[in-house]
């Protein structure tokens, strides 16, 4: 077999399922949506509305977010179709290795690594610097070296809370996916009804004069504030990293991702009328855009409120990227294209334990050591890559007749939607800065170096 028929070879579903047949059943479709909220709805409900309606969109930022939505529709159609078809763990990164061959699945997986890790500990230095505010109101204070980045010509060498809260979350995680969905799912609760608490209080103080003019930057502002808002939706696609794990995935897993992304578009949308409808757009190029709005309105108990819901985002948002991290780097372990331990799965608890503790120190560590300002812009070249190569992918993966999707959901309008889908995804990549793309490309060749170096002698598919 020649090198290029290796690296193409296409990884057997039937292997998948057998292996994937160790993880617990438990998710439903509540359960998907609860953690794809918790994932999508972070801080940026609070942030953005109010800063893209200031410098692009105006009022008319709702519809921004109805475009982007659109466009993030697509690829979720897509991801849901391959999670209906494939129901396994690791998303993209096993969707690759069965629809395009292995060096495709490895590249896929890599760039999601890349998304995962490094979104996770850029958000836990955030929860760091709003805890910090939270204990400061109470008049306490942690000592400055433990409350940043190594750095001591300032005067700092730990992010101790930005540790401490992925320490905790992987213990969550490892008590069982059933307590830490649990978990997740109250402070879900607790940040939906924070929202509506803004949305409810916020409503009594709309001035409609403040909507005139709604298209102030025209439609091309509309146009550009959808592209600055499209990475608010990112994150709904961890949800097919649980497959493996969900009763009835044909079913469940479609109405986990559609649902996520039809509830926070309403969210989005909602928060943006109110929010530009209490104070003028002009104002709002703010640091807290809500808060800022609600102090205009002398409502200062809810802007109070408002960090206690930042920190509730957050935490979610944490406990589902560390969570489809583990299942990552245990899909790629299970392939045996990194060290095989991290593929095994504990009898007891039903979760990939080894690779949860390799992800939570990568994690702690580069959270808790460097600062991620610089970074953060990584995690959207690996989403964005990912949904391009599984919007191509729905194409190859009707033609299989090895691979059954009776009674499973199905992209709508097939091979039209897939293919602007993945061309919507080519206009997103364009928009990111050289310096974006110079540090990916630094991430693939070591992707590369590790792959040709370990995980094509160590493969599981030329044991076939």
């Amino acid at each position: 077999m020649g090198i290029k028929e290796r690296i193409f070879k296409k990884e057997s579903l039937s292997r998948y399922l057998a292996e994937d047949g160790k993880f617990s059943k438990t998710l439903t479709a509540r359960d998907l949506i609860s953690m794809g909220i918790g994932a999508v709805i972070g801080t940026g409900i609070f942030i953005l509305p109010g800063t893209v309606a200031a410098l692009h969109s105006g009022p008319a930022i709702s519809i921004s977010f109805i475009i982007a939505a659109l466009v993030c529709s697509t690829a979720a159609m897509c991801y849901a179709e391959f999670s209906s078809a494939l129901p396994i763990a690791g998303s993209a990164y096993s969707f690759g290795n069965v629809v395009f061959g292995e060096i495709v699945g490895w590249f896929l997986g890599w760039a999601l690594i890349l998304e995962y890790m490094l979104a996770v500990a850029a958000v836990s230095t955030g929860f760091s610097a709003y805890f910090a505010s939270l204990l400061k109101g109470f008049g306490l204070a942690l000592p400055k070296a433990l409350t940043g980045p190594f750095d001591p010509a300032n005067g700092t060498y730990l992010n101790l809370p930005a540790v401490l809260i992925v320490l905790f979350i992987a213990y969550v995680l490892s008590r069982g996916l059933r307590t830490s969905m649990t978990i997740n799912s109250i402070v879900v609760v607790v940040k939906i009804a924070i929202i509506i608490l803004f949305l409810l209080v916020g409503a009594f103080y709309v001035k409609p004069a403040n909507w005139n003019p709604f298209m102030p930057f025209g439609s091309k502002g509309i146009l550009v504030g959808a592209a600055q808002v499209f990475f608010a939706y990112l994150g709904f696609d961890v949800v097919a990293s649980s497959a493996a794990e969900v009763k009835n995935p044909a079913k469940n897993m479609p109405r986990g991702i559609i649902g996520t992304l039809a509830i926070c578009t309403l969210l989005y949308i909602l928060v943006s009328i109110v929010l530009t409808g209490m104070v003028s757009y002009t104002k709002l190029n703010v640091a807290d855009p809500v808060s800022f709005a609600l102090y205009a309105v002398n409502q200062n108990w809810v802007a109070g409120i408002i960090s206690v819901s930042a920190l509730a985002g957050m935490f979610t948002m944490m406990v589902t990227m560390v969570y489809s991290s583990s299942r990552l780097i245990y899909s790629i372990g299970r392939d045996g294209l990194l060290p095989k331990f991290l593929g095994q799965i504990n009898e007891k608890t039903k979760t990939p334990e080894k690779s949860m503790l390799v992800v939570t120190v990568i994690i702690a560590a580069t959270g808790g050591l460097f600062s991620l300002n610089q970074l953060t812009n990584l995690v959207n070249i690996g989403t964005l890559l990912a949904f391009m190569f599984v919007s191509l992918g729905v194409i190859p993966l009707r033609k299989r007749k090895d691979i059954p999707n009776k009674g499973g959901f199905k992209v709508p309008f097939y091979p039209v939607l897939p293919i602007i889908s993945a061309l919507l995804c080519v206009v997103m990549l364009a928009q990111l800065s050289l310096e974006t793309w110079a540090a990916a490309f630094i991430w693939f060749i070591l992707g590369m170096i590790i792959y040709f170096s370990y995980g094509i002698k160590h493969s599981k598919i030329s044991e076939k």
